[in-house]
């Protein structure tokens, strides 16, 4: 399977580090913002073409699919871009930073019928999934999840400390991720509350966030975000359950008190990058919906609509 991915940033790297463990696929073209470094992380990974175009990718000898992980603001044209030019595309996570464009990525992909996937990694951390499963088999059900993402970026730059071409965004970005593992684990969101606090004067986005959620099972959510925090930085997952309570800390988890769970065996890998993109690689192969779908994870967009209706009526 031949794929092209745009985004050749620290996000790019990563999925270019998973794909070389997943048989059968190979990266030929490599798309970035400027041409010089683009070309030199295509030379590590050994990707024989480079371009700052993503229509030239597209026109590569028989691409079969596109993994997106540009700057948000471009997601859901180019997964429109990439669907129109007949190929499968997995997106990054957001699809979007708005309700009608990921709608409009919704409705391509029903139009051609091609496998449209969104990043949601959540879905595919080991840890996750190891709850997941149980949940599935009837072992437990959420009572409450407590979860905590935190950052400290009072600048505009990415994880490796580099300045970024556009400003990331807590409620598009951030708590998607936490909104769609919620209704993933605990079923359809039915009400959903946001509170902010002031704005960053050069960078326009609210530093800080509180939302609420309630699921159909009764179950709640409590998440906090943060942009501000000068400490331990990340999303930590407090899943409190009818039967036991767990920490989830990205492919890792332990117990309430601790105690530290084995997810090796969970699935082939502990990376959830490259997890997510096995499933995507799958589908594609097998002609079946992806876990993480855009069908799927629609929900999920729908509600951070409504939070930010609802965050814009209170400024």
């Amino acid at each position: 399977m031949k794929i092209a991915l745009a985004g050749a940033g620290a996000f790019g790297e990563k999925h270019l580090d998973g794909l070389r463990n997943i048989d059968g696929v190979e990266v030929v073209s490599l798309v970035g913002r400027r041409l010089e470094p683009t070309r030199a992380v295509a030379d590590k990974y050994g990707i024989g073409h480079a371009t700052i175009e993503l229509a030239e990718a597209l026109e590569q000898p028989g691409l079969d699919a596109v993994i997106l992980c540009t700057p948000t603001q471009m997601h859901a044209a180019q997964a429109i871009q990439c669907m129109e030019a007949g190929k499968h595309v997995q997106v990054e996570i957001p699809l979007c930073d708005s309700l009608a464009d990921g709608e409009a990525v919704l409705k391509k992909q029903q139009e051609t019928g091609l496998v449209a996937m969104v990043g949601h990694t959540r879905r595919f951390n080991p840890s996750h999934q190891y709850l997941h499963k149980k949940i599935a088999a009837g072992e437990l059900a959420i009572q409450q999840m407590d979860v905590q993402t935190y950052f400290f970026r009072r600048q505009n730059i990415n994880a490796k400390g580099e300045a970024r071409s556009w400003t990331d965004h807590l409620l598009w970005h951030h708590a998607a991720h936490t909104v769609d593992l919620f209704a993933w684990q605990a079923g359809p969101i039915v009400a959903a509350n946001a509170i902010e606090g002031p704005h960053h004067p050069e960078l326009g986005i609210a530093m800080d966030m509180s939302i609420q959620l309630k699921a159909e099972s009764g179950a709640i959510c409590s998440l906090s975000l943060s942009f501000n925090n000068d400490g331990p930085l990340g999303t930590f997952f407090r899943y409190i359950c009818d039967n036991g309570t767990w920490l989830a800390r990205y492919d890792d988890l332990v117990t309430g008190k601790e105690a530290v769970v084995d997810v090796s065996k969970v699935d082939v890998s502990m990376n959830g990058i490259e997890l997510q993109d096995r499933e995507f690689i799958a589908a594609i192969r097998e002609g079946r919906e992806p876990n993480a779908s855009v069908t799927q994870v629609i929900p999920c967009y729908r509600v951070l609509d409504k939070l930010e209706r609802q965050l814009e009526a209170a400024r």
